[in-house]
């Protein structure tokens, strides 16, 4: 029987293919509202629909399950799932036949969506809005293209495909990561660009609709001297300035790009005080054990009721046009990884 319970705004990870009794345990309680799964969650199809439905069978309403499935190398369910091309590949294809590049695009994000859906994945982390200025390794060829435009034209027929399976699209890492080198899972990247600079890696957030966005663990020190998923400064231009109404995601707070903020408990405050609606704790169990144990934040039902938008009660629209989608993403076999 499922325990009635509000959303919180802590989203953890779990260790396995099968829940734990203390991945239960942690699963209902009231600071969480969300599970991020991972490749070692992934066995098969089946596994995964089992997977999926004892999670979301825990409570009511369902915790929301997300999952980074970009395609190319962040695509962490593979056997049985259609092999998704890295986003560059659909930016380089655009160089030379842009209306079979964005006929694709929509295609993948069908396949994408339709598949984790109809396996009991609510959401992916996608699409990467980042601008590929070639100096960033770790975003690389995640990101569609250099220019702003293709990567609107591009990332717009993407979620395009996400929302005709029912999934929504979480534009990431705002207000853009790929100027800088540095890879935030295990440094503290800072671009050092003035904000007139910044904003033409922030068009693509600025010009698509999205459900949701995850801001940077960069400091951008023309704004100010935190990073954007810890700014108040950051979180209020994309509320106010840009008018963006979603979910705002951190991201995983146990990153080294986060350890600015300090202690596992001081990340998760300073990135609620923020303006975030839900905190990533993922890959440190211990870690989550301290933020159960000691994080004691006033929950504003707002936050709750935007995380429940992206969950399982939306439309699932999938599998009609499943089989020939896939054929098209088959079909393009040479793009992909």
């Amino acid at each position: 029987m499922s325990v009635m319970l509000p959303l919180g705004p802590l989203m953890i990870d779990i260790a396995g293919h099968e829940l734990t009794d203390l991945d239960r345990e942690r699963l209902v309680h009231p600071l969480v509202g969300g599970v991020i799964l991972f490749a070692r969650n992934y066995a098969s199809p089946e596994q995964l629909s089992a997977l999926t439905t004892e999670i979301h069978a825990l409570r009511s309403p369902s915790l929301l399950i997300a999952i980074d499935h970009e395609g190319g190398r962040v695509q962490r369910c593979r056997e049985g799932f259609t092999r998704l091309p890295a986003m560059r590949r659909l930016g380089g294809l655009w160089e030379c036949d842009a209306p079979r590049a964005l006929t694709l695009a929509r295609q993948i994000g069908y396949v994408l969506a339709c598949e984790l859906r109809s396996h009991g994945v609510d959401m992916s982390f996608t699409p990467v809005l980042d601008l590929d200025w070639g100096r960033s390794q770790v975003i690389g060829d995640r990101s569609f293209h250099r220019d702003p435009e293709v990567v609107v034209q591009l990332a717009g027929e993407l979620i395009a495909g996400l929302r005709q399976a029912g999934m929504s699209a979480c534009g990431k890492h705002f207000p853009g990561h790929g100027w800088v080198e540095a890879d935030s899972h295990l440094a503290i990247p800072v671009d050092r660009r003035s904000l007139a600079e910044i904003e033409t890696d922030m068009q693509p957030f600025r010009r698509l609709a999205l459900d949701a966005i995850m801001p940077a663990h960069v400091i951008y020190p023309a704004v100010d001297e935190r990073p954007a998923g810890f700014s108040p400064r950051w979180i209020d231009i994309l509320r106010r300035e840009i008018g963006f109404g979603g979910v705002v995601f951190s991201d995983d707070l146990s990153m080294e790009g986060a350890s600015v903020a300090g202690g596992i408990v001081e990340r998760v405050e300073a990135a609620w005080r923020a303006g975030c609606d839900m905190l990533l704790v993922c890959n440190a169990p211990d870690k989550v054990s301290d933020v159960l144990e000691h994080w004691r934040p006033v929950v504003d039902p707002a936050h709750s009721q935007r995380i429940v938008q992206l969950g399982p009660d939306t439309v699932f629209r999938g599998v009609e046009d499943l089989a020939a989608y896939q054929a098209g993403v088959d079909a393009a076999g040479q793009f992909a990884d």
